[in-house]
């Protein structure tokens, strides 16, 4: 065994991060809730393990594949850039519940990847590092 995660797998570390993503966000427990930084953190990484795995969290993608065409058919020049920008603005500005933080980061990733720039680099670094601690 070369490392600690060596055996979990994409689909394990997917599914340790929801869990941790679900749990921790709750509070009430011995160990308090996660930070506001934490939990996007994780969720970013939940969103990248959820890209490199397949059947049951491919459902998070194929929802917000949707939602994408739904906004691109209210607003056809919305790229995707400008909405992972948007996104961002919201994470930052609004006053969010731990559970809005992990919601936003979640699809932020999927958007990120697609898009163009610095947003689809990071978004494809994040998924190297979860590929890594996954591998």
């Amino acid at each position: 065994m070369n490392s600690l995660l060596g055996t979990l797998g994409p689909f394990g570390l997917a599914s340790v991060l929801t869990v941790v993503l679900i749990v921790g966000t709750s509070g009430g427990g011995k160990i308090k809730s996660l930070s506001w930084g934490s939990a996007l953190i994780l969720s970013v990484l939940a969103g990248a393990s959820y890209a490199a795995t397949g059947w049951p969290f491919s459902l998070v993608k194929g929802v917000v594949n949707d939602l994408l065409a739904l906004a691109d058919g209210v607003f056809p020049g919305l790229t995707l850039s400008a909405i992972g920008l948007c996104m961002l603005a919201i994470i930052a500005w609004k006053k969010l519940s731990l559970r809005g933080v992990v919601m936003m980061g979640i699809p932020f990733f999927y958007i990120a990847a697609s898009a163009d720039g610095g947003l689809g680099v990071l978004a494809n670094k994040i998924a190297l590092v979860s590929q890594q601690l996954a591998a």
